[in-house]
């Protein structure tokens, strides 16, 4: 289980330079609106605004349209309307799988934000009722094979360590598959269409990039972490700096899959 008090916290202190670590996260965005443009949107609903990036570029797209935007994080909503003041924009600080809206939308969108769900199955179910006739719902997720590279040297100081219990880099992500089974069993009477890419950052070393995900609040937060040790920790760092360098930086892998339902 995520621990949302913690996702808040840690988005929030880091609003302000998110972006200039988030280099991922704006590609994932990119996507979703290219695939989006062309059509017409009156009532928009953003689920994770974060710093607004994707905000703005619906305020571009779609001009006419309403746009409500929501965060779970504080920081970032103060950060975002510090940026964008517009009347087309309506801000909500809150947790989208608790609060209640009683609006309904052409188009609901979400960017690197459904990973952070503890609800998925039944809070997809939840959006695509306050999804008007031929509406989108689309989102983008982190999927299974993100930070390949930290989960494999995880494993193998588990092993140098002779650690039994469950320690991990991050929370579990879902395979494009499990993923597809779960949007397929929800999307009845919906036209559902998967894809995924995979995408490389790289680093001076292994400590830079734990430094950047932390930047970008993205580090474990889930309820029932296992603490591990700094000798631990340093082992990581030196088998992901010895086994996954190129070209004199390490490299580390996103799985980003990119989920786009459409009411029929």
């Amino acid at each position: 289980m995520i621990n949302k008090d913690k996702v808040k916290r840690r988005f929030s202190r880091n609003a302000k330079q998110y972006d200039n670590y988030a280099m991922v996260q704006k590609s994932m965005g990119d996507i979703l609106i290219e695939n989006i443009k062309g059509n017409h949107f009156k009532n928009i609903l953003e689920i994770g605004c974060g710093t607004g990036y994707v905000t703005r570029a619906l305020m571009e797209n779609f001009e006419d349209a309403k746009i409500t935007a929501v965060d779970i994080a504080a920081g970032m909503i103060e950060q975002t309307k510090s940026t964008i003041k517009s009347e087309q924009v309506e801000f909500i600080c809150g947790d989208i799988e608790e609060i209640t809206l009683n609006d309904t939308y052409d188009l609901i969108i979400s960017n690197a934000t459904f990973q952070w769900f503890n609800h998925l199955d039944a809070t997809i179910y939840k959006l695509r009722k306050m999804i008007n006739k031929d509406g989108i719902l689309c989102f983008s997720i982190f999927g299974k094979d993100t930070f390949r590279e930290l989960h494999e040297a995880f494993r193998k100081a588990k092993d140098l360590f002779n650690i039994k219990e469950d320690i991990s880099a991050s929370q579990s992500f879902y395979s494009l598959d499990q993923l597809k089974d779960r949007v397929n069993n929800i999307g009845e009477n919906m036209n559902v269409n998967l894809s995924e890419e995979y995408e490389t950052e790289y680093f001076q070393s292994c400590k830079d990039f734990l430094y950047a995900v932390k930047k970008i609040g993205a580090n474990h937060s889930g309820r029932n972490r296992n603490k591990t040790n700094p000798d631990f920790i340093q082992k990581v760092m030196d088998i992901y700096d010895y086994e996954h360098l190129e070209n004199n930086k390490v490299r580390a892998t996103y799985h980003n899959i990119f989920v786009y339902m459409k009411q029929e």
